[in-house]
């Protein structure tokens, strides 16, 4: 796989060649390898080992339904009252981040209504605050901590 523009961390690998597989951390087992999950797994590792989240808050897959349309989150951090505070969306290494990632990651704030927007490719990452008082999405310099949120 790609380096990313991440910390490295301690992956654990297993499957065969054909499939292999990576240690989802908050699913607890082992997920299908694919670039995708391998931003993901960097990213929510990144989250905790060096922005003090919380495991315990975050949730990958998260699903969403609108009218009949099943949609899924890849990233949900929530409170401590367990109400949505983040929402974070994961392209593979060579998908560029354009305004569809952007508008992809709106709809499902249309649903959540959380405080915080975050999309990655593993290269390039985005983070931005909502300002719903004057309809803005208020882009930071890096990634928060989890204090600072």
């Amino acid at each position: 796989m790609i380096r990313l523009n991440l910390p490295d961390y301690a992956i654990k690998l297993s499957g065969t060649k054909q499939r292999p597989t990576i240690w989802d951390i908050l699913k607890r087992k082992y997920v299908a390898l694919t670039p995708e999950e391998w931003v993901r797994q960097h990213f929510i590792h990144f989250l905790i080992e060096h922005k003090n989240y919380p495991s315990t808050l975050l949730a990958n897959e998260v699903k969403l339904k609108i009218g009949d349309k099943n949609l899924r989150a890849d990233t949900v951090l929530y409170n401590k009252e367990l109400k949505p505070k983040m929402i974070i969306e994961y392209k593979a290494p060579h998908i560029p981040i354009t305004q569809k990632v952007f508008d992809q990651i709106s709809v499902y704030n249309m649903l959540l209504h959380v405080d915080y927007l975050i999309v990655s490719n593993g290269i390039n990452h985005y983070a931005c605050k909502m300002d719903y008082e004057s309809k803005k999405c208020l882009f930071l310099k890096e990634i928060p901590d989890y204090k600072n949120i």
